[in-house]
């Protein structure tokens, strides 16, 4: 920040010199940061708490605890591609490109299903993986 003395007037350089007294008033009072910082390690100490816990929750006594990670039950596969038996697909989430091709060249989807093991994922008369757009008068 460059200020030009000389092209202030009167006014402004009062507002100035009394705004730069606030602010060494301000860092006169201060204590030195190092001072500050050992009496909150000492006050956190005399409460039983170690700085960094207090300051990084992630770490709590010195270990680090990890974030309970959402895992899901792994399920059936409900749909097979008849060429290639590793294809296989359990009906949730993003149907895979193998299918989406298949079904993009006429195929249904039910004709990929595991005979026996469950029904379509998809509702009958619904394109699978296209949105429908519902008008409301």
């Amino acid at each position: 920040m460059k200020i030009e003395i000389d092209k202030l007037s009167l006014r402004e350089l009062d507002a100035l010199l009394t705004a730069a007294k606030r602010r060494q008033t301000l860092l006169r009072a201060r204590r030195p940061a190092a001072i500050v910082r050992r009496d909150l390690i000492e006050f956190a100490a005399s409460n039983g708490y170690a700085i960094k816990e207090l300051i990084d929750p992630e770490t709590s006594s010195g270990a680090t605890r990890r974030r309970k990670s959402r895992s899901r039950a792994q399920t059936a596969a409900k749909y097979r591609d008849p060429e290639n038996k590793r294809h296989t697909w359990s009906g949730r989430g993003r149907m895979p490109r193998w299918l989406a091709d298949k079904v993009k060249r006429g195929h249904s989807v039910t004709d990929f299903l595991i005979p026996g093991l469950a029904r379509p994922t998809a509702k009958s008369g619904r394109r699978i993986g296209q949105r429908s757009v519902v008008k409301r008068h």
